[in-house]
């Protein structure tokens, strides 16, 4: 993978100076071969195994689903591209030169590794959803944190990336998110292979894997951080803007994602450092990061709809009142209206779905009368915080209005939640390529029609004789219906957990949004424009983040 991004780079660049290609370039061939050298030194592919295996032990059968051939490689083409920000930045460093020019170079590559990154992390959440059985969708799993640090952190690149390229502002910023987003990705890669984690998604346990790859971290991100104290008189400060203005948005919007990144970091790595030290072993789980992040993140949700409608150098805060009132006036009736709707209101229903609205709204009072004229960099923005909304949506609507049941159950059996009926029917057996299974027949009904027959089943894989379970799902726009076959407790008994999900698909519809809003910001065409000089922005301008110096 890190070899076709090379490729790519190779093949989009020739618009750029060739000393700069060629440092780009040079900077991701020594990454290469790092990650060769860990090849051949840890996990040599031509190690011969004599004898031979007269038969093999079966893949994990938790991997043995068709949505294993997509989340990893998509979200691996995202950790290794986020290598080519990191080589322009050095690259940059090693030419002395951090301006407009260079942000405009480094920003579709920087887009098109965090598109990656989006739909590998919400495909890896959707195949937890519908394979582990347990019917959630985010567990803070280690290794789960251990995309989502670097995809935070490129969150923040992108926008600062954006600041860099149109007012010349936030370069020593911009240069260190593309150093650590880059080093978080390594990170990552040390969770998985050194055998730290006991984790779904973890595999090879061979410590010296680990010790290959802290020493690769601590050369990559010493190495560059002693480039840039070694070049950092020669970067600047910027253009100067005030307190209330894009740039100082952004700033904080910024911060507030690399300080979300920190606390999931603090929360993966705390009880690996305690194991280590032999202080103990602890747990921490999503109480933790439920408490810790969502705090976080609401001020950044609302500064998402501010952000784009204020004017770069200085905004005033009377004309951004003027022009997002009816979209805070929209969003608030909104978050009212629809927990009545639902039939039970509280506060903290009604708060995430005032944030998802107010997204919506602010992000449609921005670009109001301004469609046509927009570029596809400004497009794929309001698109990609249009997902971000219904991102929104579908959590809140998962957290608040989620109603489960475990139950056990006999044949002709029934149980009714959020309106629908599910009849337990009969379990029988079922023979897999490489498996046997006890298959439920479970009939949804609603007002007397059936809406549904799902069949879950209790799966016992032979070579490895492990038990799995596979839920049944029938998904729908404004709800799942999710039944689960757990075990059996009597002649005819079994244990049977359901669950009625509203909104759920939400969750993965807005990420596949925000995904693509990327990608069509990424095809920008002025990004293939050559640009062989700085060009130099015109004092003031209000147009969107997005936009060039035009």
């Amino acid at each position: 993978m890190l070899a076709v991004w090379m490729l790519a780079v190779s093949v989009f660049s020739r618009n750029l100076p060739d000393e700069m290609v060629a440092r780009i370039l040079g900077v991701m061939g020594l990454v290469c071969i790092g990650f060769l050298l860990f090849m051949l030194t840890t996990s040599n592919p031509f190690d011969r195994l004599l004898p031979a295996a007269a038969d093999g032990r079966d893949l994990n059968p938790l991997l043995q689903d068709p949505g294993m051939v997509f989340h990893p490689p998509m979200l691996y083409m995202g950790y290794v591209g986020f290598s080519v920000a990191f080589a322009f930045a050095i690259a940059a460093l090693l030419d002395g030169r951090l301006d407009a020019t260079w942000a405009r170079w480094s920003r579709p590559w920087t887009t098109a590794a965090w598109f990656f990154m989006t739909l590998g992390i919400a495909l890896g959440s959707f195949w937890a959803y519908y394979e582990l059985g347990w019917g959630g969708w985010w567990f803070w799993d280690p290794v789960e944190n251990a995309s989502f640090m670097p995809w935070l952190i490129g969150t923040a690149l992108i926008h600062s990336l954006a600041v860099t390229e149109k007012r010349g502002s936030f370069k020593v910023w911009t240069v260190f998110l593309a150093i650590f987003a880059f080093a978080l990705s390594l990170l990552g890669t040390f969770l998985v292979r050194s055998g730290v984690l006991t984790s779904v998604h973890a595999f090879a346990t061979d410590p010296r894997r680990g010790i290959f790859i802290l020493a690769f971290l601590a050369v990559v991100v010493g190495g560059s951080l002693a480039l840039f104290a070694w070049r950092a008189p020669r970067i600047g400060l910027g253009g100067r803007f005030a307190l209330v203005s894009r740039e100082a948005l952004l700033l904080t919007n910024n911060a507030i994602l690399v300080t979300a990144a920190g606390a999931v970091m603090l929360g993966t790595l705390y009880p690996l450092i305690l194991d280590a030290l032999g202080l103990g072993k602890i747990s921490v789980g999503p109480p933790y990061f439920e408490t810790v992040f969502v705090p976080l993140m609401a001020p950044a949700l609302f500064l998402m709809g501010v952000g784009p409608i204020a004017r770069w150098r200085e905004a005033s805060v009377p004309e951004l009142a003027e022009r997002l009132k009816w979209a805070l006036a929209v969003s608030v009736v909104a978050a009212i209206a629809v927990p009545f709707v639902m039939g039970q209101w509280s506060a903290m229903k009604s708060f995430g779905l005032l944030l998802a609205f107010w997204i919506f709204a602010s992000s449609a009072a921005g670009a109001r009368g301004k469609l046509r004229t927009m570029t596809r960099a400004q497009l794929g923005m309001l698109i990609a915080h249009a997902g971000m909304g219904v991102f929104v949506v579908g959590v809140a609507m998962v957290k608040g209005y989620e109603v489960d049941q475990d139950l056990k159950m006999e044949p002709g059996d029934t149980s009714t939640i959020g309106g629908y009926t599910f009849r337990f029917d009969n379990v029988g057996e079922r023979n897999g390529p490489n498996y046997v299974a006890a298959r439920g027949t479970v009939t949804v009904m609603r007002g007397g029609a059936t809406v549904a027959t799902l069949h879950p089943e209790k799966r016992l894989y032979k070579v490895q004789n492990m038990p799995m379970t596979e839920a049944a799902i029938d998904s729908g726009l404004t709800r799942d219906l999710y039944v689960s076959l757990g075990e059996q407790v009597g002649e005819r008994a079994w244990t049977v957990r359901i669950y009625h999900k509203p909104f759920v698909s939400w969750i993965w519809g807005g990420c596949v949004i925000m995904a693509l809003g990327g990608l069509l910001a990424a095809s920008d065409r002025r990004y293939r424009m050559a640009t062989r000089r700085q060009e130099t922005p015109e004092p003031g301008a209000g147009a969107a983040a997005g936009q060039g110096s035009r």
